[in-house]
């Protein structure tokens, strides 16, 4: 596409794309923006070097005049978005990129594979953290980096968080994001010693009695006297990984407790979903390990999102840092049966009610007049190429749980259901 534009002139002209999801996971109320601190960072680090280059002509992919273009290519447009860890709905602009066609175009793929992937983890993250009790429930820890892509471990890391995790199992996500991070033995930990309670003595040893011991490798009930009569009673907590979890639950927090271990806690992990967290609610558990199900989304691995040219200008422009005044973007949308396109650029505004709660997604095709309620959704992030929307990942992280607050009580239900509030699109002040 860039190599034929650049020959036809339109590689210059003004040109708007949008991020949006025509519609939500089956079943879901709400999806959750993830993703856009990592593609600042990439958008600003999206160059093509000697070796691209020379690939591209070796291979014969691209001619000299793409080439050139490619060498000295940096992104010098306007991104607007969503605030990280902002919630989203059908067709809601999430990401929204003004350039020149060229330098847009190049960041389709991009931009979708990281917010089509966090923000997948980021949606299903937050139905677990409502299905362990919210912000003040019971913790959860990511635990996925062997389920998934060694990069996609770290991200989904990072999106977890921001959706209300408390902790990851996965270092890089510590390093590169500052996660926090937590984590147990293995089994084989248990296998290559002697016994269980040299397995047990040696962790203890290492780590103290705050730690927490795996108690299923064999028998769970004699498992946990033995780490009970080899840590005291200020044993940290104890996992169980397979079984019956709602019954060994009952069972292992009667034991501690009979034998004087009244505060440490059980963790349970072992393939589970918001489904089988809700459904261990009254179980006596203090917290869940969560892997495959997370980094997967919980059977929604992608958002579904698109990128798709909404308008454009219709005079090329031969150098776009140079040039004039810019003609007017002409609104364009595709009409193909079954996915229509909406034309115009977007803006957004979350209609709330008198008491904060939201009602409605307003979309319209001119900067909006919000109400004394209402709240602006989409936000400057990148300003004539350069980054103005960085924040703290726990800044992202906050945002979610206060926009949870916003939504009507229903929106947080596992049930299956339509999306929590309706999305309106007004054109020329008329509701479509």
């Amino acid at each position: 596409m860039l190599q034929a534009a650049l020959h036809s002139g339109a590689a210059h002209r003004r040109a708007v794309f949008e991020v949006f999801a025509r519609q939500l996971p089956h079943g879901r109320r709400y999806g959750v923006v993830a993703g856009t601190g990592r593609l600042l960072d990439a958008v600003e680090r999206f160059r093509f070097g000697p070796q691209e280059l020379a690939f591209l002509r070796d291979s014969g992919i691209v001619d000299e005049t793409t080439l050139r273009y490619l060498s000295s290519y940096r992104f010098g447009g306007n991104i607007w978005g969503y605030a990280e860890g902002d919630v989203y709905f059908p067709g809601s602009p999430i990401i929204v990129v003004e350039g020149t066609f060229a330098e847009a175009v190049l960041l389709e793929t991009l931009v979708l594979s990281i917010m089509n992937h966090d923000s997948a983890i980021a949606s299903a993250a937050s139905r677990m953290v409502t299905a362990a009790g919210g912000p003040g429930g019971r913790p959860l820890i990511e635990m996925g980096s062997r389920r998934t892509h060694e990069r996609a471990a770290v991200a989904a890391a990072r999106a977890a968080y921001i959706a209300g995790f408390a902790s990851t199992s996965n270092l890089g996500a510590r390093f590169c994001y500052g996660v926090p991070s937590s984590g147990t033995s293995a089994h084989a930990f248990t296998l290559v010693h002697d016994s269980e309670r040299h397995a047990f003595e040696s962790q203890l040893a290492s780590l103290g009695p705050s730690t927490t011991l795996l108690v299923d490798t064999y028998d769970v009930a004699r498992a946990v006297r033995t780490a009970v009569d080899v840590a005291g009673t200020s044993l940290g907590a104890v996992r169980i990984d397979s079984g019956d979890l709602p019954a060994l639950a009952v069972s292992v927090r009667s034991l501690l407790d009979s034998l004087g271990a009244t505060s440490t806690r059980i963790i349970l992990t072992g393939d589970l979903d918001e489904y089988s967290i809700a459904g261990l609610a009254v179980a006596p558990v203090d917290g869940y390990g969560v892997g495959t199900s997370l980094v997967t989304g919980s059977g929604a691995p992608t958002a579904a999102l698109v990128y798709k040219l909404v308008a454009r200008s219709d005079t090329p422009l031969e150098d776009s840092a140079t040039a004039g005044p810019m003609d007017v973007l002409r609104p364009v949308a595709k009409r193909s049966v079954g996915k229509p396109g909406r034309g115009g650029r977007k803006w957004a505004v979350r209609h709330r009610g008198p008491a904060g709660e939201a009602v409605t997604e307003r979309i319209t095709l001119a900067p909006p007049d919000p109400g004394a309620s209402d709240r602006v959704l989409l936000r400057e992030l990148i300003r004539d190429g350069k980054i103005v929307g960085r924040e703290p990942l726990a800044a992202a992280r906050d945002r979610h749980q206060a926009v949870l607050g916003e939504l009507p009580g229903y929106a947080l239900q596992l049930s299956r259901g339509y999306p929590a509030i309706p999305t309106i699109f007004d054109r020329d002040g008329e509701e479509d």
